[in-house]
């Protein structure tokens, strides 16, 4: 065997392996990406349960507030303290902070307790967290698939690598066999330097 035979044997193994392997990788990272998806979709559904949820909620807290206004306007203090005894925790902080404020006294008084700071919703809150965790989610299966893709290319130049490097051993001329070699190895080279830029 002569040197130009080994050099092509050579690259023919390493591109045979590189082939293999980075197949592999581009697999593993879909199969990253799919983990990172479902994570993803199940996050979201959470956030989008936390989100009705906490608009119930809403709906529930004006609902009382509107009888009791109601009931407070027509001076039925029996009434309206029947609907305010059914006020939500989280709505007495903000009800009872609202009033507060003096009201008939305070012209800068917020006009309803859901305008002021301590009217917060747990469900609201929740489904924040839920969706600002469902976009770390996202952005791990863009970056996972792309990750996925760079190793399907790498797959294809690898597998030109490996093409360069078979046909080479058909030319019987040395100088096109070994040009044709030479960029065989390049290629190779080139694509295991770009490999080794992946964070």
């Amino acid at each position: 065997m002569d040197r130009l035979e080994l050099i092509t044997a050579v690259l023919l193994a390493v591109a045979t392996v590189a082939t293999a392997w980075a197949t592999y990788q581009s697999a593993r990272w879909h199969g990253k990406q799919a983990l990172a998806q479902g994570g993803s979709l199940a996050t979201r559904v959470e956030s989008t349960r936390a989100s009705n949820l906490a608009n119930l909620d809403a709906q529930v807290d004006i609902a009382i507030f509107t009888q009791w206004i109601d009931a407070h306007a027509a001076g039925n203090t029996k009434l309206a303290a029947f609907y305010s005894n059914r006020f939500r925790p989280e709505f007495r902080r903000a009800f009872d902070a609202w009033i507060a404020t003096r009201l008939h006294q305070n012209p800068h008084a917020p006009p309803t307790p859901f305008a002021i700071a301590q009217y917060k919703l747990a469900a609201a809150g929740q489904a924040n967290r839920l969706e600002s965790r469902s976009e770390v989610f996202a952005q791990a299966v863009r970056r996972d698939i792309e990750r996925a893709d760079n190793y399907l290319l790498a797959v294809v130049l690898f597998a030109a690598a490996l093409f360069f490097a078979g046909i080479s051993t058909r030319l019987h001329s040395r100088r096109p066999r070994s040009a044709i070699l030479a960029f065989g190895y390049l290629l190779f080279a080139g694509t295991v330097i770009w490999i080794a830029t992946f964070r």
